[in-house]
């Protein structure tokens, strides 16, 4: 027997479960399926090694679902300053302060309470599973890969692994990077594999939740700290952060092999000062680096969003917001096309979802590689121009403050300058 849907969306991640909760706000019969069970979460567990900075803009998106609520209730760390700086050595290191190549974004010039939340995924997930549960019309089928997807001029019908059908008028491909929903529809995709990977360390410090995030830049590659919450009665005095060293694959396996410390030592030789003391390395793991683009955001009755559409050197933290860009757009253009009385997959809509996402995710995909080919060397001519880069920054507040706005979702479009440059920028092939 087919079940019949508005929508069915294929990936229970946190940019499906959004859409899920979101559509399902809107009044849309919906079915979101994955094949792994609901998150869960345990506030005695050590953290979940994968964690994202949410933005201003993703948090006032999660508030709108009913979701932000219930992720709060977990834990959640703000945080109110964001700093990077570059570590290469050069001639001059040892002439100039350490400060001439150190920038920071605080929350007080911004007239913001804070640039954002670090989160972990899982958490954030949880909380949109509890939304998209409290919605009546949406329909969650955990435990079900999918195995066909067929369309004809009326509708989709997915398949999942157990024989059961799901007909509908729209399938979204929220299933990640590595998406099926997007080989099934035939939709291809650019991609290019950095030379780094990147490990995660999930550690224990000595001292207070600290209120900033950071980012040392050196020629193998940035090592990045991101603060947690605190370790609780059980670690009196400490606190948990999240650490990212990236660094070429060789080094990262080597770095994996080491006992935890042999690990932690090695940490606090290599990374700034700015690091607290560590105490104890709780997880690690690591992930190879690759951009990759979609040909087309759409075929037929099949829409891509997050990263099924578009993976991002994960320097800055975009990945996930950029997904619920994506979630917001697509809801919106939905809602508009219902009201319109057109057909959900209609190539007007889709088209503009396209038009509209597609230019966003290309600058800000744009701007990470940019930055990190002009952070990831020692050639003398792009460090001082990095450095000029960071002074520029250091000495013209409104404008960085212009380009903190715009990466914290709080302003709709970069400002000009951000715009001008990467308008200028020869365009690659996978863009």
């Amino acid at each position: 027997m087919t079940q019949a849907f508005d929508i069915v969306i294929v990936g229970a991640g946190m940019v499906g479960a959004a859409l899920a909760t979101g559509l399902g706000r809107e009044g849309f019969n919906v079915a979101m399926v994955d094949r792994a069970p609901a998150p869960t979460f345990d506030s005695n567990a050590a953290p979940d090694i994968r964690v994202s900075a949410l933005s201003a803009g993703s948090e006032a998106y999660l508030q709108s679902l009913g979701a932000w609520d219930p992720i709060l209730a977990m834990r959640t760390t703000p945080y109110r300053r964001l700093a990077v700086w570059d570590e290469a050595p050069h001639p001059l290191s040892k002439l100039l302060p350490r400060a001439a190549n150190h920038v920071e974004f605080n929350a007080d010039g911004l007239n913001a309470t804070h640039l954002g939340h670090i989160v972990e995924n899982s958490v954030t997930q949880k909380g949109l599973w509890q939304a998209a549960e409290a919605e009546p019309t949406v329909s969650i089928l955990a435990g079900h890969g999918v195995s066909r997807i067929t369309q004809n001029e009326a509708s989709a019908t997915v398949t999942l692994e157990n024989g059961q059908e799901l007909a509908a008028a729209l399938v979204i491909g929220a299933d990640g990077a590595q998406s099926r929903v997007r080989d099934m529809a035939g939709i291809g995709i650019t991609k290019d594999q950095y030379s780094q990977q990147a490990m995660i360390i999930s550690v224990r410090y000595q001292g207070e939740v600290q209120d900033i995030t950071w980012q040392g830049f050196y020629p193998s590659g940035p090592r990045a700290f991101l603060p947690l919450y605190s370790a609780g009665a059980q670690y009196p005095g400490e606190s948990r952060g999240s650490l990212v060293w990236y660094d070429s694959p060789a080094e990262i396996a080597r770095l994996k092999s080491l006992s935890d410390e042999a690990l932690m030592a090695e940490i606090q030789k290599a990374f700034p000062q700015e690091l607290p003391p560590l105490t104890h390395i709780e997880d690690r793991g690591s992930f190879p680096i690759a951009r990759q683009h979609a040909k087309h955001y759409y075929s037929g009755r099949v829409v891509l969003a997050g990263d099924a559409a578009h993976t991002i050197n994960p320097l800055a933290g975009q990945g996930v917001n950029l997904g619920f860009q994506d979630a917001e757009c697509l809801q919106g253009l939905l809602k508009e096309a219902r009201r319109g009385g057109d057909d959900l997959a209609s190539t007007h809509w889709l088209g503009l979802y396209e038009q509209q996402r597609r230019p966003a995710n290309r600058r800000m995909m744009l701007a990470m590689d940019l930055f990190y080919h002009l952070f990831s060397n020692t050639i003398p001519p792009l460090h001082l121009a990095r450095n000029l880069g960071l002074g520029a920054a250091r000495a013209l507040p409104f404008a960085r403050n212009k380009v903190a706005r715009y990466a914290m979702g709080l302003d709709s479009q970069p400002p000009a300058i951000f715009r001008e440059i990467t308008n200028r920028l020869p365009m690659p092939n996978w863009l």
